[in-house]
């Protein structure tokens, strides 16, 4: 049984691990270098799941062979935005397609707000219930 110590927000891989360390990071991006993968870094303040389009630091970066450049590329975004999510995510494109491999977050705020259950009671007797996130209470760029 996985339990989600502290209520983390989990996407990704390695979501209900510990964050992981520059060493375990590298050793993540050696391997999908290693398999031919494009390495991108993206950054939000809404990581609500149904977000897939999170902000692009930079661009993907089709042509770096270099653990310790893209290590470099992932400090300064998190050097940029020391309070959102940020993730580093992996694209294979041997099918023709850009399709995602891997994905982990490598920063989070010190404070994740969480998620909140609405029930909604509708029409007769029906109930229906919703997620909402805790970090669209307040408009974009003052949620942290």
């Amino acid at each position: 049984m996985m339990t989600n110590h502290g209520n983390r927000v989990t996407q990704g891989q390695f979501s209900y691990l510990p964050d992981l360390t520059d060493v375990q990071i590298t050793a993540q991006i050696e391997y999908a270098l290693k398999n031919n993968y494009a390495v991108g870094i993206e950054y939000t303040d809404d990581p609500h799941p149904r977000n897939t389009y999170w902000e692009m630091f930079g661009n993907p970066m089709f042509d770096l062979k270099d653990p310790a450049g893209i290590l470099k590329e992932i400090n300064a975004c998190r050097k940029t935005f020391p309070s959102l999510y940020v993730r580093v995510t992996a694209f294979d494109s041997t099918q023709g397609v850009e399709s995602v491999r891997m994905s982990f977050i490598v920063n989070r705020p010190a404070k994740e707000p969480g998620f909140g259950l609405v029930r909604d009671e509708v029409d007769g007797r029906q109930v229906r219930y919703r997620f909402t996130s805790y970090a669209t209470d307040k408009p974009e760029g003052e949620r942290y």
